[in-house]
């Protein structure tokens, strides 16, 4: 599968002068049309990545390239930002316009794309991000969750081949959160659109097609959800979280019921707690 972004051994300072680094010999691929989900505490360089990936941020050694383009040229940065949206933690950020609608036209109409196209691509994106019953309303009026659908709906407006998601949830209740992780699955499986989601929340991480955990700068695991977050004792050394079915899971191993390794999910976890337990019944 062809790559859409890749950084090739990648460092970043924010302090010229500074010894510490906040991405140190980054090497990361993610293919088209994947869902990968970047891991890792406060101060890991999660977010720093996530800005190289549309070239707000630039690297001081190594390279970014998004469907080969390098960020570093000058002459792609108009394309880049295009075939890459970047949607932000807290969404009144991102959002300048009184009424729904018009603040999913703003960006289209600053790049002068004709009106009728504006039209037909502001209705699309707000149907893709389940948004187009809101688009009469004042953004200021919406919850947090529906705030961060109107956003994302002005990014994929670009028709972007591409979505940064930095924290794009940490602001939001957990209907919100829900909500919002629904339409951009959505927009990953049904419409294609790759998706790098940096996220503190492991049941986000476990839904999605790879997991990279970063620290200190640097990728330090990476795998499926399920090599990740089978490895539980490992990523606690982190200082992250595990799904809290994997939690459960280990918790009742520890207090000897014997359940497979490898769950991460909720139905995972009922279906093998169901099982044994329909194995004692037919036991007795």
């Amino acid at each position: 599968m062809e790559a859409m972004l890749n950084a090739e051994n990648i460092t970043f300072r924010y302090d010229d002068e500074s010894d510490r680094y906040a991405l140190n010999g980054v090497s990361m691929n993610i293919k088209k049309g994947e869902f990968v989900a970047v891991l890792g505490a406060n101060g890991c360089g999660k977010s720093t990545l996530a800005k190289h990936f549309n070239a707000i941020l630039l690297p001081e050694k190594g390279t970014v390239t998004v469907e080969g383009m390098d960020t570093a040229n000058d002459d792609y940065l108009y394309d880049i930002r295009q075939k890459v949206g970047m949607v932000f933690q807290n969404p009144d950020n991102q959002i300048v316009a009184t009424v729904v609608e018009e603040d999913v036209a703003f960006a289209l109409e600053n790049l002068g794309v004709p009106s009728d196209e504006i039209r037909s691509r502001i209705d699309q994106s707000m149907e893709m991000a389940g948004i187009y019953k809101y688009r009469e309303k004042a953004p200021h009026k919406l919850s947090g969750g529906q705030k961060q659908r109107v956003a994302i709906a002005g990014v994929i407006a670009m028709n972007p081949d591409c979505l940064i998601l930095d924290e794009a949830t940490a602001m939001l209740d957990p209907i919100g959160r829900d909500k919002v992780m629904h339409t951009i699955h959505t927009l990953n499986k049904k419409y294609g659109i790759t998706v790098a989601a940096i996220t503190h929340y492991m049941e986000e991480a476990a839904q999605a097609d790879r997991v990279v955990v970063m620290s200190h700068g640097k990728i330090v695991m990476e795998g499926t959800p399920k090599e990740v977050f089978s490895q539980t004792e490992r990523v606690r050394s982190l200082n992250l979280d595990v799904p809290q079915a994997a939690e459960l899971r280990d918790e009742l191993v520890k207090a000897g019921l014997d359940l497979p390794e490898g769950i991460i999910d909720t139905e995972e976890c009922a279906q093998a707690l169901y099982a044994l337990l329909t194995e004692g019944s037919n036991a007795q």
